[in-house]
């Protein structure tokens, strides 16, 4: 049976179910093993534990930061043409507007985004700093201090009657924060100051500059029109500018309108209202603080923030700078000129990130917001600009 099974094996098959059988197939292993050379096997890379992922190669910022610096340059050929319009105001509007034009918006949204972001923070931070060289302690007691408690109380008022609008309006995010922060302090500066603390989402940063930006340029048309009809000399005038007004700028051009006298009081107040950013800075450093002590409570090593901001210190550092009266003018020009730039491109990367189908959907509440804080802070600004004189 074994040597039928031998002939007849299973791959031998009747060629019509006849029982014919075919030849098999020739064996290989006619051949001895030890005659055929062995091919070797190419090895398996080792698997290394613990070995980092490779990274893809970050973005470069270098695109943003020059679409950034030719926003500035526009931005800074609008004033010129139309010195009435601020130049951080037109940057923000150009960001905006890069954002939204078909042929800009996909460079914008795509490899200019990491420059962009990179100017709405770090350039932001240096040029809060350099805003400490624009006033001193002795600008402080030349006011006098009747206006210094009148300012202490306006931005307090502002602020907090500001953050609780907000909230009622049901505002997502920190919006009612950034927004009470501009409309209280200093605009667009203090918004990027107080969002970096945070680590705010950057459209909420966005759709407050825009908010305030806003309402800072209608306030350059609107307030010179009240000057004579509320009964205003042209010094009383400057401090009401000086304290409802958000941006250093928009003070400038606003209280401009009515002379040197006006021009200087306006920036006096509004200079005691930047110095007040530090404070405020620092408190909302304590909130976070604390957020982030009750997170650590449930996990360890949870990261808090420092308690003074570098950037603060920096702002604080040179306050005192400038009230030694060691620098010489051309420095401070030269300084000056820098935070304009620098704030600029800034303002223009946060603009660059407004999105305005998305604020229209929550605008209403916004611009609520927006007109409720602008009453506050004129009406207060104007009745502590009474009380004090």
């Amino acid at each position: 049976m074994s040597l039928l099974s031998d002939r007849i094996g299973p791959d031998s098959t009747g060629a019509s179910g006849t029982g014919t059988t075919r030849p098999a197939p020739a064996r290989a292993a006619s051949v001895p093993a030890a005659s055929v050379p062995a091919v070797p096997a190419v090895p398996a890379a080792p698997a290394v534990s613990g070995a980092p992922a490779v990274r893809p190669p970050r973005p470069s910022p270098l695109p943003g930061l020059a679409l950034a610096a030719a926003g500035v340059g526009l931005a800074e050929a609008v004033h010129l043409l139309l010195p009435a319009v601020p130049m951080l105001t037109a940057a923000v509007v150009l960001g905006i507007a890069a954002a939204h034009l078909p042929g800009v918006r996909r460079w914008v949204c795509g490899p200019a985004r990491p420059g962009l972001s990179l100017a709405g923070k770090r350039l932001m931070r240096i040029g809060v700093v350099l805003l400490g060289l624009e006033l001193s302690m002795g600008d402080v007691l030349a006011i006098g201090w009747p206006t210094v408690v009148m300012v202490c109380v306006v931005v307090a008022a502002t602020f907090g009657g500001t953050l609780w609008m907000g909230r009622r309006l049901g505002l997502t995010g920190d919006q009612p924060l950034l927004i009470a922060t501009g409309y209280s302090i200093c605009g667009a500066s203090a918004i990027g100051a107080v969002g970096e603390v945070r680590k705010s989402d950057e459209r909420d940063v966005a759709t407050s500059v825009a908010l305030v930006t806003l309402c800072g340029t209608l306030a350059i048309a609107v307030l010179p029109l009240l000057h004579h009809p509320l009964g205003l000399t042209d010094a009383e005038f400057g401090r009401w500018v000086g304290a409802g007004v958000h941006d250093v700028g928009q003070v400038v051009a606003a209280a401009g309108t009515a002379g040197d006298g006006a021009l200087g009081e306006a920036v006096l107040v509004k200079l005691m209202r930047v110095m007040l950013l530090a404070p405020l800075v620092a408190c909302v450093v304590l909130s976070v603080r604390r957020r982030a002590a009750a997170v650590a409570s449930g996990a360890q090593g949870a990261a808090r923030p420092p308690l003074v901001p570098l950037f603060v210190a920096g702002f604080v550092a040179f306050v005192a700078v400038r009230t030694t009266g060691l620098l010489p003018e051309g420095a401070l020009e030269i300084a000056g000129d820098g935070r304009e730039l620098l704030l600029a491109a800034a303002l223009f990367g946060l603009g660059s990130a407004v999105h305005l189908p998305t604020l229209a959907r929550t605008g209403k509440k916004v611009a609520v917001l927006g007109l409720g804080a602008w009453v506050v802070v004129a009406g207060l600004s104007y009745a502590g600009v009474l009380v004090t004189t």
